[in-house]
């Protein structure tokens, strides 16, 4: 603090010093100068202002972190990187608890993987409330949903019991089977069709066939058919995901009269997509009702979501109101968060095997051996007895997490992380992906190597604060099962039954695997490989 101070009256006599020299010498300059110093000055002293807060009161010991400048704080130092990849570069030079100022919201950012058992294990019950920002509010139904909902109240704890035992139970998924075994059989055929309609043989939109894929698989298993507004849907959802990730003036300045005048636009937009998403949402549900009306009978019941959220809403059997309104809330969380994940991660995937040709023989070898003289691919035949593709999968969740950065929490209370003193109220980000990437974690930690879960004691279950593709603690994703069972045989039937290599004779090495900014990981540019036709297609 006293080379601030000193730093500070050396600038200002400096400063003073010119004045005089300015006024003497060029007198018409003077008043243009006199504005320019005041400004100066100001600076310095809002500066020194930020210094002294950073201090902490109370004796408060607060985690490092680069020095914000007034107004924006840190929000300079995120700039011309994705958010991910800008706090990593930040928490090398300032720890792996590191304190950002984005805009007025005091952020803590945990890049450790010890970091983060503080974060998700010791200090899970105090650090696992979401800050609801002003557009997480309007995309999430008033944090009504799974995401965003208060860790402590009753609702969320239903929602969380649901999902476990009802929605996304082991058993639920096993009953989607058959709805994944035909997608993936489709996909198949589409990727054929499409090899075989190009001549000379060029390259098939692979992102484009798998995010097909997974959002019918999703449909289907959520509201039993295939959405009739599917485009539409899946822009509006790709709308509210771009909201989600960007830095709204109003949810960084909230208490700002001049940020909601300036971000009015982007809440506009907000409430937009929202209502254009929700009024889907309500139709298909309209129409379920209506299939439902005087039939009475349990052997007509369907097993997906959307099928046993009505039949609890209209029985009864939860401690809180499953009102049409929360229902609507739980469907966009299954629809936001699961056709995204899985698809951006089987993409991931591909995109891998294709740069790493030694790593795509292996697990086509893999496959192939195992389901040698079969025209398709049933998850029976597959399901557990594919331990290479399994690493593989893990390996790209490793380098490649769906989302970077988890949902973000906030403290209720005032805790202590490594040493460091956590005020309540203070938001705070797990950097999965740096987590990932780290060198003392996983050595030569860039390269693709899915050897190195070999051993088999890394797993999904977020206990191992290296590997948090989902998350950890109580706000880990409920649909890891889910998820992973529709990944698995969509790479099962690719790899089965086309060989893959990128257009034109172009060297692996040369892939594109720049990132996209958003709220998930994915792809900048579309995957484009050419497919040749390895196993007949089982018509």
């Amino acid at each position: 603090m006293i080379s601030i101070r000193a730093h500070l009256r050396r600038s200002k006599n400096q400063v003073f010093a010119f004045l005089v020299m300015a006024e003497t010498t060029a007198p018409s300059a003077f008043y243009t100068l006199l504005c320019l110093v005041g400004s100066i000055i100001l600076l310095l002293k809002l500066t020194k202002a930020v210094f002294s807060k950073r201090r902490g009161a109370a004796g408060l010991n607060l985690p490092p972190g680069p020095c914000p400048l007034p107004v924006i704080g840190n929000m300079h130092s995120l700039l011309g990187a994705l958010p991910h990849h800008a706090m990593r570069r930040l928490a090398r030079r300032h720890g792996a608890v590191m304190l950002l100022r984005l805009g007025h919201v005091p952020t803590v950012v945990v890049s450790s993987p010890e970091a983060a058992r503080e974060v998700l294990k010791t200090h899970d019950a105090v650090v696992s409330d979401r800050p609801l920002y002003v557009t997480a509010n309007i995309l999430s139904y008033g944090g009504q949903n799974i995401a965003f909902a208060p860790s402590g109240s009753r609702q969320w704890k239903e929602l969380r019991r649901l999902c476990a035992t009802e929605l996304l139970s082991p058993k639920r998924v096993l009953s989607f089977r058959p709805i994944r075994e035909e997608a993936a059989a489709g996909l198949v055929r589409s990727v054929a069709a499409a090899a075989a309609s190009l001549s000379p043989p060029s390259a098939v939109n692979l992102s484009e066939m798998i995010k097909v894929l997974m959002n019918d698989v999703l449909m289907r298993c959520a509201v039993g058919d295939t959405c009739p507004m599917r485009e539409e849907f899946m822009a509006g959802l790709d709308e509210v995901l771009r909201l989600l990730a960007g830095f709204n003036l109003v949810d960084l300045f909230p208490g700002s009269r001049l940020a909601r005048t300036l971000g009015a636009g982007s809440l506009r937009a907000a409430r937009e997509v929202h209502e254009r998403v929700n009024r889907i949402v309500l139709a298909i549900i309209q129409v379920l009702r209506e299939s439902k009306q005087g039939s009475n009978d349990d052997g007509d019941r369907r097993d997906d979501i959307l099928d046993v959220l009505l039949r609890l809403q209209r029985d009864g059997g939860l401690d809180t109101v499953l009102t049409t309104q929360v229902v609507c809330a739980v469907l966009f969380d299954v629809f936001a968060a699961g056709s995204e994940t899985t698809a951006t991660t089987t993409i991931w995937v591909m995109s891998e095997l294709v740069r790493n040709p030694a790593v795509m023989q292996r697990a086509q070898s893999e496959v192939r051996q195992l389901l040698q003289g079969k025209t398709g691919v049933a998850e029976a035949d597959v399901h557990g007895r594919l331990p290479y593709l399994q690493m593989v999968i893990k390996e790209t969740l490793r380098l490649h997490p769906p989302l970077p950065l988890i949902l973000p929490r906030s403290c209720s209370e005032s805790v202590n992380i490594l040493g460091y003193d956590i005020p309540k109220g203070t938001t705070v980000f797990v950097n999965a992906w740096a987590i990932g990437r780290d060198d003392k974690s996983w050595p030569d930690a860039e390269e693709f190597r899915p050897e190195r879960f070999e051993d088999g004691t890394v797993d999904f279950s977020g206990t191992d604060f290296r590997f948090l593709p989902g998350g950890g603690g109580r706000r880990m994703c409920p649909g890891l099962t889910f998820g992973f069972a529709n990944i698995e045989i969509a790479l099962a039937s690719l790899l089965y039954h086309f060989n893959w290599k990128l257009p034109n004779g172009a060297n692996p090495c040369e892939l594109d695997m720049t990132e996209a900014y958003g709220i998930t990981a994915r792809r900048k540019t579309e995957l484009l490989l050419q497919a040749t036709p390895f196993v007949p297609i089982d018509q």
